[in-house]
């Protein structure tokens, strides 16, 4: 039997050398005349320790990392292809480390473990065991089981999905319709998406083509971010595997109905994250929001019923259908059913891809698994949910990681990113950058956010030059209330609350 040694292939692995890594362990390998199978595989999420190699025993999988092109000797000599564990980078068996074994993987349970275009590999870890059961449902009875699993957009806005799902389902079934998901992955400190694509794309492919015998649509669209070549070529490489096996095409697993999917690449601005702008580049035109009514799921992609997700909602789906909409919603609290994927990053000492049940706090998840900020020095404020969201302070950080909890304090969760910031930030340089943030990258369409940025740094930079303090604070928040009521998308109508919390919690930074 071959010794299989795993070598991770996604993004972050490979900016840390795992290239270079694999090939050296070829390479030893091949002067001792040893047969070994070298398994390219998925991230853990445990990004402290990338590069990390791992060597299949009969107990399981030994882990060593982080592993650099010059640990690669010294691991051979101390018996790294016979899996011995007397290497100061030996971490044990992988599934006991506490970072790993504490987390509730379903969307994720499959990273790091299988090789992301193996299709055998993904079917013997449970994939397309959901797609087999959609397969057998009626559509109706798809959306029923999505909608009893309480799934929520793993976006930003948290609305519910089979809600969506059913918006599109009842549109007449003779139109065209369309799924599309939304991989134009921006927020600060998010990469779940990222990972998803890269570790585990058969998972979203199966999800988007669920959706699609849900609702009657028989094109797919990803819309990728243009900055994630490996995901780019790992998607289209996925798609074209799929296609071979009956699991895309003319007739899916034999079902008599249709689904075709396509990736495309984004335009490279954070404003084609919202839906709207999203479809208007993606029918080939300049990133603008659409004013709404109509939603898209009437009047969306080409003016047809379109179903609009983001990675990680599409990635929760072949759980759903495999186990249930009730396992699902099991997990959670109140109305945030289900697992949280949450991204570990900013001055963290033990960045990486969390997914817990809706719940656990954010105290423990900063000191559990992030163990504190990388310098060491004490933690000062965290950003929760992207760019666009409130910097929380220490006193609200035992907030459950909920929807409803989050909204009552001003802060949202978003895309799950977390940011940690230590004591040495300024954080009105902070509040200074969520609104020069919005004047880059807004699509200009709407006054309040088009022209109200460009006044909100203005104002902020003359409250620190120490210009009539009091009266321009004034003007601020009037400034910030304007553009949360009068902007047509959230760009515009979130980017005050990073603001505003900085105005409530932070004030001393700002007036500094």
């Amino acid at each position: 039997m071959l010794k299989r040694i795993y070598v991770p292939c996604d993004t972050t692995a490979l900016s840390m050398g795992a290239d270079k890594v694999a090939k050296l362990i070829e390479r030893h390998a091949n002067a001792r005349g040893l047969e070994i199978e070298l398994v390219r595989n998925g991230s853990r999420g445990l990004f402290w320790l990338e590069p990390l190699v791992e060597v299949e025993t009969d107990s399981g999988r030994i882990g060593f990392g982080p592993v650099e092109a010059h640990d690669v000797d010294a691991l051979v000599d101390a018996g790294l292809f016979e899996g011995k564990s007397d290497h100061p980078l030996c971490l044990g068996m992988v599934e006991d480390i506490s970072y790993l074994k504490l987390q509730q993987r379903l969307t994720f349970s499959r990273i790091g473990i299988t090789d992301p275009l193996s299709i055998a590999d993904y079917r013997s870890h449970g994939g397309f065991v959901g797609l087999e059961q959609a397969v057998s449902l009626s559509p109706q009875a798809i959306v029923d089981e999505v909608k009893a699993s309480g799934l929520r957009g793993r976006g930003g806005a948290a609305f519910p999905t089979g809600i969506k799902w059913q918006t599109v389902h009842d549109e007449p079934w003779q139109q065209q319709k369309y799924i599309v998901c939304n991989a134009d992955e921006g927020d600060s400190g998010t990469f779940a998406d990222r990972l998803a694509m890269e570790c585990d794309p058969y998972m979203l492919i199966e999800g988007m083509t669920i959706a699609g015998l849900a609702v009657g649509a028989t094109q797919g669209f990803i819309y990728l971010r243009s900055e994630y070549p490996v995901a780019h070529r790992i998607l289209n490489d996925a798609i074209s595997r799929a296609e071979a096996e009956g699991y895309l095409g003319r007739d899916v697993r034999g079902s008599g109905r249709a689904f075709h999917l396509e990736v495309r690449l984004a335009a490279g601005a954070y404003i084609c994250g919202e839906e709207t702008s999203l479809l208007e580049s993606l029918e080939g035109k300049r990133g603008l929001v659409r004013a709404k009514p109509p939603l898209p799921a009437i009047k969306g992609l080409f003016g047809q019923p379109t179903v609009v997700n983001n990675v990680l909602s599409f990635a929760a789906v072949p759980f759903i259908l495999a186990k249930g909409g009730q396992t699902y919603a099991d997990y959670g609290m109140g109305k945030s059913r289900g697992t949280l994927p949450i991204q570990l990053a900013g001055n963290i000492r033990r960045g990486g891809l969390i997914e817990l049940a809706f719940g656990v706090s954010l105290r423990e998840i900063l000191e559990d698994f992030g163990g504190g900020t990388f310098t060491g020095r004490p933690m000062k404020a965290v950003q929760v949910g992207g760019p666009l969201m409130a910097y929380m302070p220490q006193n609200q950080w035992d907030t459950p990681m909920d929807y409803e909890a989050f909204a009552q304090l001003g802060a949202g969760i978003g895309h799950g990113g977390v940011v940690v910031f230590d004591d040495t930030v300024d954080m009105g340089e902070q509040a200074r950058f969520a609104m020069e943030f919005c004047t880059v990258e807004s699509c200009g369409k709407c006054t309040p956010c088009r022209i109200g940025s460009v006044r909100g740094l203005e104002v902020i930079d003359r409250i620190r030059a120490g210009e009539s303090p009091e009266a321009n604070l004034v003007l601020l928040e009037e400034l910030c209330e304007t553009m949360v009521d009068g902007s047509l998308c959230a760009m515009g109508g979130m980017t005050p609350f990073p603001v505003q919390s900085v105005m409530k919690y932070f004030p001393d930074d700002l007036t500094a």
